[in-house]
């Protein structure tokens, strides 16, 4: 069965990160915090990074965020082409496809820049943690490699995307909001991680054995 293979999670972590992209363009307000709809899906890519680091290896989770930039790119370039593409005369919505799926250069970059200095950093920090605790303990370098990965992330793209457009305190409390439903995310995905390493690292165990 394909749900049963390690590679199930990888097509989720593309997925998610490929959706989060789409989602950004929808800033939302939860608890009275403004952030773009993304942040309750991309912490998600975080979890598949870290499951992928326990079972297969720090040298796998790295290739496997490459290949999610790889493909953002790729995405990007396709919507593009789609948005300069003339539209039928009677279709009336480039504007809105413009807008929800067209990203300005800056904003792109941003994303770019953070998402590949974080996750680089969360797959660090998650085998740095593993040798401090003997790889005792996944809880610990489960949350606190993401915690640290995720600031990073918020304060990157927040940073570069909108230094200069928002005064300084806006841009602060856009960061903090982000992050403070991040690290909500990272808890409550723990119990998870623990399912998807015993459920995939014992299938990883039977192949091998095959």
């Amino acid at each position: 069965m394909i749900i049963s293979n390690i590679q199930f999670i990888k097509y989720l972590f593309i997925s998610s990160l490929l959706l989060a992209n789409i989602m950004a363009a929808k800033i939302v307000t939860i608890g009275g915090l403004i952030m773009p709809a993304a942040v309750v899906l991309y912490p998600l890519t975080f979890l598949f990074t870290d499951v992928v680091s326990e079972i297969e290896g720090k040298r796998h989770a790295h290739t496997l965020v490459i290949m999610g930039f790889c493909m953002s790119l790729f995405m990007v370039i396709i919507l593009s082409v789609g948005g300069v593409l003339p539209p039928a005369s009677f279709w009336e919505h480039q504007d809105a496809y413009t807008v929800i799926l067209g990203s300005t250069p800056r904003i792109v970059f941003a994303s770019m820049i953070a998402y590949l200095v974080s996750q680089n950093h969360d797959v660090w920090a998650f085998h740095w943690w593993k040798r401090r605790t003997a790889g005792r303990h996944l809880w610990i370098r489960n949350n606190l490699s993401t915690m640290t990965s995720q600031l990073i992330d918020s304060v990157l793209f927040i940073g570069i995307a909108f230094a200069g457009v928002y005064p300084v305190k806006t841009i602060a409390g856009m960061i903090l909001g982000q992050y403070i439903v991040k690290v909500v995310i990272a808890v409550l995905d723990t119990p998870f991680c623990y399912a998807l390493v015993r459920l995939y690292g014992k299938d990883r165990k039977q192949e091998q054995g095959t």
